[in-house]
């Protein structure tokens, strides 16, 4: 249809990129509308979509949970959901459109009515809507249900797409809790949908900065060239977060930072600053690259000395006394479940051979701060006397996911006046200075991706268990051998991550 519809324009050149890519006619089926991912992220992001006009007039969004409500209850709690979270400005003309393609299907998800309900709301809205029998299902739902409701989808023929149609379905992590689970669950999902048509969302992939890695490295002849174990000393990859864990208890305790951050997020990111050139960027050609990565890190040989879990004690944040991790609400006293943690990889490459990957989490640290950076070996300094350069650290590319996204680089430079004097400075490239347009929240663009078909950034079922086969090592350690140091809330985390960094002579980055 899309083809057609462009082979009518002959005014179109295929280089301009002024005209954004657009979703087809279809139908977003929501499970789980009352959760907070639901309301914060997913309506937000399906209403900035259509703000932009980046969604068909006939798009609709259908809401499935165990509520007695009718369209209107749930179009109201969107409404709500929208003013309150949207990154775009509310248009009154833009929501009245929206909300006529809104519906909501009450129900549990062991009930076969129920999904036959929803297979009759569905087939109405292709009919009234002209949505073409296109159905994407969103599983914003604990993963103890993906089970049930992906059976219930093949029972009910939801799953099934007629001819000229596509089906595809979303799931949030966590993928599992260790490989065995993730194999499980690849199974479940593997019974009723194609590989090709599962899209699992780490909505750090999303994010402008971490596509911008690419950029910066296949687009630019500057840093390539540098780009490996000649010029870089050490990779460090960090996600601190200044909160606790709030009311996800229930979610927390037992899965910890280290299933909950590393094994997706921090992995991804590790893989996307290692991989070799993509052939192109086609969803095969960066998840083989980005699977190669993965298969080649190698654990440190002394778990004990070179991984690292804490806890967070009671303390100050920013100027508040909060309470430590075993205070929390739901947290038993005897909770071995890690706020912190970190670990040094190696790849086991050409490319990378030698050089460490230093990944580290943590929640009630310094400050909330995601960057990838890139620290370089030092130079010879020969024409310099020791005391010019005393002040002078070491170069480094840092490329800041959130909250300030944008890209620094750190080199030094002579120091005004009539001394030969080299310090540090920053050269600093932020996206909101350098672009009119603000950057999407992560989940516009892969929402936006789900409706297109688009699956470059989403991981396949390698990644994830090859991610599970790097972590559980490390979990099965920790779970024999003590339990997590605890650290003060508001500071930089537990002394043993810096007594890792220190054995091989190096340090954290401030955060």
């Amino acid at each position: 249809m899309k083809r057609a519809l462009e082979a009518l324009n002959p005014l179109r050149d295929p280089r301009d990129k002024r005209l954004p890519r657009v979703a087809g006619p279809c139908v977003l089926v929501l499970f789980g509308v009352t959760g907070d991912l639901s309301r914060k992220k997913l309506l937000p992001a399906i209403y900035d979509l259509a703000n932009r006009g980046l969604l068909p007039p006939g798009f609709s969004l259908v809401g499935f949970a165990r509520r007695d409500w009718e369209h209107q209850d749930f179009r109201q709690l969107a409404h709500d959901a929208v003013k309150e979270h949207a990154r775009t400005p509310f248009r009154e003309d833009v929501w009245n459109q929206l909300a006529e393609g809104i519906h909501f299907v009450p129900g549990t998800f062991d009930d076969p009515g129920a999904f036959e309900a929803l297979a009759m709301a569905v087939k109405e809205l292709d009919e009234k809507r002209g949505t073409g029998g296109n159905y994407a299902f969103y599983l914003s739902i604990p993963p103890k249900f993906f089970q049930d409701v992906v059976k219930q989808l093949q029972a009910s023929g939801l799953s099934q797409p007629s001819e000229g149609s596509w089906r595809r379905v979303v799931i949030e992590k966590p993928f599992g809790h260790d490989l065995a689970s993730a194999q499980e669950l690849n199974a479940i999902l593997h019974e009723v949908f194609p590989e090709e048509s599962i899209f699992r969302i780490d909505h750090y992939l999303g994010k402008e900065t971490v596509q911008n890695i690419l950029a910066l490295r296949f687009a630019n002849n500057l840093f390539e060239p540098i780009w490996n174990r000649s010029y870089v000393d050490h990779v460090q990859i960090t996600m601190a977060e200044d909160i606790g864990i709030g009311g996800r208890a229930g979610y927390f305790d037992g899965v910890g930072t280290a299933r909950d951050v590393i094994q997706n997020h921090l992995l991804q990111l590790l893989a996307l600053t290692a991989m070799e050139e993509p052939v192109s960027f086609a969803a095969e050609s960066v998840r083989a690259e980005k699977a190669k990565v993965l298969s080649a890190v190698r654990l440190p040989k002394d778990l004990g000395a070179y991984t690292v879990r804490g806890q967070y004690a009671a303390g100050w944040q920013g100027g508040v006394k909060v309470r430590g991790y075993l205070e929390e609400e739901g947290i038993p006293p005897n909770s071995r479940t890690d706020t912190y943690s970190a670990v040094r990889l190696d790849v086991d490459t050409r490319r990378w051979a030698g050089v460490p990957f230093y990944l580290r989490t943590g929640k009630r640290l310094t400050r909330r701060a995601t960057e990838v950076a890139l620290v370089f070996q030092r130079a010879p300094h020969l024409p310099f006397a020791v005391t010019d350069t005393e002040e002078l650290g070491e170069n480094a590319l840092v490329i800041r996911v959130q909250p300030d996204e944008g890209v620094t680089m750190r080199f030094g430079s002579k120091v005004p006046g009539t001394s030969m004097e080299v310090r540090d400075v920053n050269m600093d490239f932020d996206y909101g200075e350098s672009f009119t347009e603000s950057s999407p929240e992560a989940y516009e663009r892969l929402l936006l991706d789900v409706l297109i078909g688009d699956p470059p950034l989403f991981p396949r079922q390698e990644e994830v268990e090859l991610s599970w086969e790097i972590l559980d090592p490390i979990e099965e350690y920790w779970d024999k051998h003590g339990k997590p140091e605890p650290y003060k809330s508001g500071g930089g985390g537990p002394k043993a991550a810096d007594e890792m960094m220190a054995r091989d002579g190096r340090a954290w980055r401030r955060l």
